[in-house]
């Protein structure tokens, strides 16, 4: 008889950041992930995360709400169902809840990752096969403050960790923040690729101007500049700014992505597998972008390594025209697996082990995981 899932835990985690981390609509000093592993009836484990940014102040599941719905929902869903087939326990999932794409994110990523232990392959082989392991990673400079990110892209441009960073801007009034862009820019523009992620903070208009004067001071990719809810804005300013536009918040799933590509957009896509809701659900979002000539980036929520490394699988099976922001284990203090990521050279080298890759460091998941 084939495996059966036995068992699901799940954990919140609060670890650190190295620094503050300024976003358009919070600051972080901690990441809360949301950690799970899944029990197989024949000893196989499979572990997964979901994460999202600042509590509930980026969107509609906050970490809390992400493992009430695990525990809760999934959990008892999946308990006893035959582990083996991966197509019939997404289905089984997802005709009961509706939404909750980051909880379900974890869930597919535990799932892949037993299945990949129990058939001796990476999760990159379950999801077609890697084109890339090392993959190209950026660096995000989030202190707000300007002679600090220039000093810290001088750092790792001298380490060559990275060669391409993203700014987040939006917090702010335009004038400071296209200030601050200009002096990133002159300082590091030579020997780096810039680009901006502006989070939806600028309505139609400022959004326009914002983005003349970043294609002009020579920014290579501007992120999200408007509001979600705004695709009409965001298609205009694809087909009039010089200046590739990342669409972000406005793609989440497959059926956004071919709405945004009907309407006429142009630019490219963040693909981000807590959105989509797995590593296997994001690519279907990759493929409606590739059949509209629409380019690929990596996305993060900020992931740990768990996240981090589940996000890369699917990543190694695409080609990435802006590469990926798959940093988020390198702006925490700690980690809980045992063996981290290595990142030179920009880029991150994706394990190539069967399922994930990784193991979870017990010790450290205990002394992160929040008590009560």
């Amino acid at each position: 008889m084939s495996a059966t899932i036995e068992h699901i835990e799940s954990w919140l985690v609060d670890v650190p950041t190295i620094r503050p981390h300024k976003l358009s609509m919070t600051t972080m000093g901690c990441q809360t992930l949301v950690i799970i592993r899944i029990t197989r009836s024949d000893g196989i484990t499979g572990i997964g995360e979901a994460t999202t940014i600042g509590g509930l102040s980026y969107g509609v599941e906050s970490p809390e709400a992400i493992k009430l719905t695990i525990d809760g929902y999934l959990a008892p869903l999946l308990q006893g169902q035959p582990a083996d087939n991966l197509q019939a326990l997404l289905y089984r999932i997802e005709k009961s809840v509706k939404g909750n794409t980051f909880a379900k994110s974890a869930i597919e990523t535990a799932l892949l990752d037993a299945q990949g232990k129990s058939l001796g392959v990476p999760v990159s082989a379950l999801l077609g096969g890697a084109l890339q392991t090392p993959i190209p990673v950026l660096w995000t400079l989030a202190s707000g403050d300007t002679a600090k990110d220039i000093a810290e892209g001088e750092n790792l441009l001298a380490s060559r960790r990275h060669q391409a960073f993203k700014l987040k801007i939006g917090a702010r009034e335009l004038a400071t923040d296209l200030k601050h862009t200009a002096a990133i820019v002159e300082a590091l523009g030579d020997r780096a690729s810039i680009r901006v992620d502006v989070n939806q903070a600028w309505d139609a208009t400022t959004g326009a101007k914002g983005c003349r004067e970043l294609a002009a001071m020579g920014v290579d990719l501007i992120e999200q500049p408007v509001s979600a809810r705004d695709n009409a804005a965001l298609v205009r300013l694809s087909q009039t700014i010089e200046t590739a536009i990342l669409a972000d918040e406005a793609v989440s799933t497959h059926f956004d992505g071919y709405q945004l590509a009907q309407q006429g957009f142009t630019g490219a896509y963040a693909l981000k597998i807590a959105k989509a809701g797995g590593p296997q659900s994001v690519l279907k979002l990759a493929h409606v972008a590739q059949a509209a000539g629409i380019g690929l980036y990596g996305g993060t929520m900020l992931e740990g390594s768990v996240g981090t490394v589940a996000s890369l699988h699917a990543w190694s099976t695409l080609p990435l025209a802006w590469g990926s922001e798959m940093f988020g284990p390198l702006l925490l203090k700690d980690d809980v697996i045992s063996v981290p990521l290595t990142f030179a050279d920009g880029h991150v080298t994706l394990p190539q082990t069967p399922g994930l890759g990784i193991e979870l460091d017990e010790d450290k998941l205990r002394f992160y995981t929040r008590k009560g």
